[in-house]
């Protein structure tokens, strides 16, 4: 009997990570096409609508760059401690702890200049998601704990605080005891680029750009992957583990933090507990298609972003927008097949048969 292995090609197929997810996208797109049937929806339609709300017009664009910028910073907050062999799980709950910071420098400094409020915002921004990251950091570095169980648990524990604070200390006495935060100031606003889009999606194209350059074309960005290639490795070569570990968790913290502050002055009116919205979790989805490259977290963002708003507005059409998430989940299954396959091929071999033992009740 002959069964289907999995063999490494001699050569990898041409295309690599472009081509995977590219058939991923396919993949997605077509097996939808099955889903909505199924529901009764047409599947053009639907798509068309998905692609008018997310790309179709300048306002359009807007709205998906907007969306796409907590995005490709939650993955590259993955990304850059995924260069190192390390799982950031934590950066929704960093994005909160980034809201947090953001919100507090709002609420003292509500008088000061534009410029100097929203900078020092993105700052608290920064500083918040270090913070949140940096036990897990410390932990991993020194005693060795893993940091998937660490950064995951503090998700919780960040929530948990913005809760407590809106309730609480933060509630505005002009929310009609709703457990409401106060509005922010209107200097603590990103300035707008066009339309919706606001300066946020500049900042975190630079952002994205510079830990590009850095992981990639700086003698820094080589010890990082040296490191997370081989520990025995690196110690050889004098790298010290223990400072690498803490420098990029609490660097991943901190793009995560930044998230949450470019989305509190961007995006939201005042801080809240569904603030996040998620975007922390699907950075994980984004970073692994971008194969934790910083360089490639953009690109998969932008895409991410058309998808989630053009889930949102099939909904007037009356299909679930739980249709995007599907198609996230089949983009990011499709292209995993396609890499693996990219990389080896199926071929049969054959095996033994395996025989039925006689029980002896024959006669």
């Amino acid at each position: 009997m002959r069964w289907p292995v999995l063999a490494r090609r001699d050569r990898v197929l041409r295309g690599g990570q472009p081509l995977a997810f590219g058939v991923g996208l396919v993949v997605a797109l077509v097996v939808g096409v099955f889903l909505l049937v199924g529901s009764g929806h047409d599947p053009l339609r639907v798509y068309a609508r998905m692609f008018d709300a997310s790309l179709g017009d300048p306002r359009a664009w807007s709205v998906t760059l907007n969306r796409a910028v907590p995005l490709g910073l939650a993955g590259l907050a993955v990304a850059v401690a995924g260069s190192m062999g390390l799982w950031n799980i934590g950066a929704e709950g960093q994005i909160m702890a980034g809201a947090i910071g953001a919100a507090w420098v709002a609420r003292i400094g509500g008088g000061w200049p534009g410029p100097v409020l929203v900078t020092a915002m993105l700052a608290a921004a920064v500083v918040g998601g270090g913070l949140l990251a940096l036990g897990p950091a410390i932990a991993r570095a020194r005693i060795g704990v893993n940091e998937i169980i660490t950064t995951l648990m503090l998700n919780e524990v960040a929530i948990r605080l913005v809760q407590w604070l809106v309730h609480g200390r933060w509630k505005d006495p002009g929310s009609h005891n709703f457990p409401l935060a106060p509005m922010l100031p209107d200097n603590g606003r990103l300035p707008t680029l066009f339309e919706r889009a606001h300066v946020g999606v500049v900042l975190a194209g630079i952002v994205i750009a510079l830990f590009g350059l850095a992981v990639s074309r700086t003698a820094w960005g080589y010890e990082l992957r040296v490191a997370g290639s081989s520990g025995a490795t690196a110690r050889y070569a004098g790298i010290s583990l223990k400072r690498k570990i803490l420098t990029v968790l609490v660097l991943s913290g901190g793009v995560a933090g930044f998230a949450g502050g470019v989305e509190l002055s961007g995006n939201a009116d005042r801080i809240t507990e569904g603030l996040s919205n998620g975007f922390g979790f699907a950075g994980i989805i984004v970073a692994a298609l971008a194969l934790m490259r910083p360089s490639g977290v953009a690109a998969v963002a932008l895409l991410f972003g058309a998808v989630q708003v053009g889930g949102q507005s099939i909904q007037t059409m009356g299909v679930s927008s739980s249709v995007s998430t599907i198609l996230q989940a089949l983009i990011l299954f499709g292209a995993i097949a396609a890499g693996v396959l990219g990389r080896y091929r199926i071929q049969m071999v054959a095996g033994e048969t395996v025989e039925t033992p006689s029980t002896g009740a024959e006669s």
